[in-house]
């Protein structure tokens, strides 16, 4: 590809405005998209990055402005006109059909499908767009429920380059893939790359933003703030500008870690992911559990929270042999959990902000069955003080919150549920699984504050996250898995990247065999 074909622009928006009611989504946005280059869109939670999306799709019109593809004006009135003009959108949410094989679902809804029979052109061509993304022709016939997740979107970014897409939006495609997925929809973004597309990548994991993006875009409060080729800008200040100020500490620094073990765990065990595994934790401790997906971490949690039946395994929390079962049981022991899920398991869509703060405490605030509204509304709003949600929220359906101040909710079900029958805190334990998927760098910052905080208030966290950056900054100890077992424990003087990578990885050199836990 020609110097001058890769710095043509694509896409092009220039001063585009959007408003909800007295809403400013988007206010005079400018910036263009080159053929040939990986483009990142940053800002927190409310900087207007989704609605700069739907507005390239054609799901919102704006109020003001003008969109150019490949240098020509275009009205963009809908998402099929959106597509036919050659943008495509990778969500969170793939749209594949999981019953159909990979070449029915890359040619469904396509109209260049001939009737009744299939067509060797479209075979092939998708079978070379396939081999483009490091894929064997053989994957066709694959069914896609088959797939991993990352096959998955590969098949999404496939199919678009089939059908002629010259610009892909790829909106947070990492959030649930593991370290070696991740290096293989990165290998094939390279490719798309170097065929002349344009991809815009829409990620809250700044780390990515440096290893795969040319450009980076920062949108803050709905106003276009800079655009910076990569190599000449930092991390520190790409997160000034999306903040609007210095963030001085984006991990606090433990101080509560105490001699007193709050949990002792032997021989947990889940069929076909975890074996016979054995830790502990104290007082006012984070431990981070590192692996793969794949590796059992993920169990870890889910079982200790009750979620999984077949776990199996010795507890002894607080002193107390506790057996493990189900939820409610291990709810009322005192065993938190924060799921990977927020929008599936933790969260009540409809509700409002103050029913969902509060969900698990209904018990203490009803009389007679009925919720004792006076003392629900206070109790709301303590809460929301103490986790930093606006307490002008709490009507409103939690939906409508920022995925940060979602998270901070659920932080703030926490609040005083170990509060015995005479009043005394009796400390638990909080299970994390990936605390801050999904959520900006300012809103981070905040549930990383509230992590040390409860620490402070003598609860002790067990975290298992696939951002090993975020384990090694919150964890006072990391414990590293690989195909089920343990492989190592580590203090946090101990632990850096290149250690728990190797581990997690299996690098060649590394003994496959568990460290004792301590």
């Amino acid at each position: 590809m020609s110097e001058q074909a890769a710095q043509s622009d694509l896409l092009a928006v220039a001063g585009i405005s959007k408003r909800f009611g007295v809403v400013q989504a988007l206010d005079e946005v400018s910036f263009s998209v080159r053929a040939g280059e990986v483009h990142a869109i940053c800002g927190e939670n409310g900087a207007g990055k989704s609605t700069l999306v739907k507005i390239l799709m054609g799901v919102y019109q704006p109020d003001a402005g003008e969109i150019r593809i490949a240098d020509r004006a275009v009205h963009i009135g809908s998402p099929r006109r959106g597509q036919s003009l050659g943008i495509a959108l990778v969500s969170q949410e793939l749209s594949l059909a999981p019953d159909l094989d990979v070449e029915d679902n890359i040619w469904l809804g396509s109209n260049r499908v001939p009737f009744f029979h299939r067509s060797r052109e479209l075979h092939r061509r998708a079978a070379e767009v396939l081999a483009s993304l490091g894929m064997d022709e053989s994957m066709l016939s694959r069914r896609v429920s088959a797939l991993s997740l990352a096959e998955r979107q590969l098949i999404e970014i496939a199919r678009n380059l089939c059908r002629e897409s010259k610009v892909l939006i790829l909106d947070e495609p990492t959030a649930t893939l593991s370290d070696n997925d991740i290096e293989r929809l990165f290998i094939a973004m390279r490719g798309v790359r170097e065929q002349g597309h344009a991809v815009v990548y829409i990620t809250h994991r700044l780390g990515e933003v440096f290893e795969i993006c040319d450009r980076v875009t920062v949108l803050r409060n709905g106003r276009l703030i800079a655009t910076h080729d990569t190599a000449s800008i930092d991390r520190s200040h790409l997160i000034e500008e999306m903040i609007g100020g210095r963030l001085e500490a984006l991990y606090p620094e433990p101080d509560t870690a105490t001699d007193e073990r709050v949990l002792d765990v032997r021989d947990l065990s889940v069929p076909g992911a975890l074996r016979s595994l054995s830790f502990n934790v104290a007082k006012g401790q984070i431990l981070g559990i590192a692996g793969q997906i794949g590796s059992g971490a993920n169990e870890i949690t889910r079982a200790l929270a009750g979620l999984i039946p077949g776990a199996s395994g010795a507890l002894v929390l607080r002193g107390n042999p506790t057996p493990l079962a189900g939820r409610g049981a291990m709810l009322a022991a005192g065993i938190e959990f924060v799921s990977e899920d927020r929008a599936g398991e933790s969260i009540f869509a409809g509700r409002a902000v103050a029913e969902n703060l509060l969900a698990t405490r209904l018990a203490q605030l009803t009389r007679l069955g009925m919720v004792s509204r006076a003392p629900f509304d206070q109790a709301a709003r303590n809460a929301a003080k103490l986790v930093g949600v606006d307490p002008v929220r709490l009507p409103h359906p939690i939906s409508v919150l920022s995925g940060g101040n979602q998270q901070k909710t659920i932080f703030g079900r926490f609040l005083d549920h170990s509060r015995t029958p005479e009043g005394k805190r009796d400390v638990g334990l909080i299970l994390m699984n990936e605390p801050t998927r999904g959520v900006d760098v300012g809103a981070r910052s905040d549930l990383y504050q509230l992590m040390r905080e409860y620490c402070k208030l003598g609860f002790s966290i067990v975290m298992y996250s696939t951002d090993l950056e975020e384990l090694l900054g919150m964890s006072d100890e990391i414990i590293t898995l690989y195909r089920g077992e343990q492989i190592g424990r580590y203090t946090r003087a101990e632990a850096n990247l290149p250690r728990v990578l190797a581990d997690i990885t299996h690098a060649e050199g590394r003994a496959h065999g568990a460290k004792e836990a301590a």
